[in-house]
């Protein structure tokens, strides 16, 4: 359901007794509302009991409609993809016995097989002697930004892939203007110069149309130009980041 919030009225900002304009609707919807909107549902627990509850959002990302099953751990249980159960357990158990509230992300698996991202936020609540009674919180299906996320990293992928395409293009119809040979012998020639330096061809282009750029000022591009330009190319240090990773790679290999 969407609710549509009225603008603010044109009125003086309220104040409390303490001195602090209240916030309008409006400007905390502002101050809080980004990206995209989510299915957000709650759940409560009652530890004497035994008893669950779930708000319709829950069922819903569950591939139920509301009251369809019985809320409850053999459900909750059920529906969560194997690789994530233990760990979502470990967490939840650490953080409830040590009076703190706990956030952890897991994938559920609904009857038609559909698999979800969802966010599950908690925290124990204790009676008047510190003995914990219920646990609640809420469960955000986070599939849609998740699938965004990918979307995005998807389209930057293919960006770069053209990018680095149209650098190997333009050095191989330099080389085959200025030596006048074929596509493949061109591209055998700048192969090479990657392969005696150790980097990518899309990489060893782009040097080499950065040393012509530089060399542009002194006329077209001519044999000494070229040979030059090829000539520059050299090997590209690796972040550390990646080292290490490479390193822990072969430790556990």
């Amino acid at each position: 359901m969407t609710v549509a919030l009225d603008a603010p009225k044109a009125t003086a900002p309220a104040r409390s007794n303490s001195g602090a304009t209240a916030a309008d609707l409006a400007s905390v919807t502002q101050a809080i509302a980004v990206g995209t909107p989510l299915l957000v549902g709650r759940y409560r627990v009652d530890l004497a009991s035994g008893q669950w509850w779930w708000s319709d959002e829950v069922y819903l990302m569950h591939g139920r409609e509301p009251g369809e099953i019985e809320p409850g751990l053999d459900t909750m249980c059920s529906r969560k993809h194997p690789d994530d159960r233990q760990r979502l357990i470990r967490a939840a158990t650490v953080a409830l016995k040590a009076g703190k509230p706990f956030a952890c992300s897991h994938r559920i698996v609904d009857p038609s097989g559909k698999a979800r991202t969802v966010v599950v936020t908690g925290q124990g609540r204790r009676d008047h002697g510190g003995k914990l009674t219920e646990v609640v919180g809420y469960i955000v299906d986070a599939t849609t930004v998740q699938r965004e996320a990918l979307e995005r990293e998807a389209q930057q992928a293919v960006s770069r892939a053209f990018v680095h395409a149209a650098a190997v293009e333009q050095v191989k119809g330099i080389i085959m203007l200025v030596r006048g040979v074929d596509d493949m012998t061109a591209a055998r020639e700048l192969a090479e110069v990657a392969q005696n330096v150790t980097v990518p061809v899309h990489v060893a282009a782009s040097q080499v149309m950065t040393a012509i750029k530089k060399a542009g000022a002194a006329g077209p591009t001519g044999e000494a130009t070229l040979e030059a330009a090829l000539a520059a190319v050299h090997p590209v240090e690796r972040p550390r980041g990646h080292e290490a990773q490479l390193t822990r790679r072969r430790s556990r290999g």
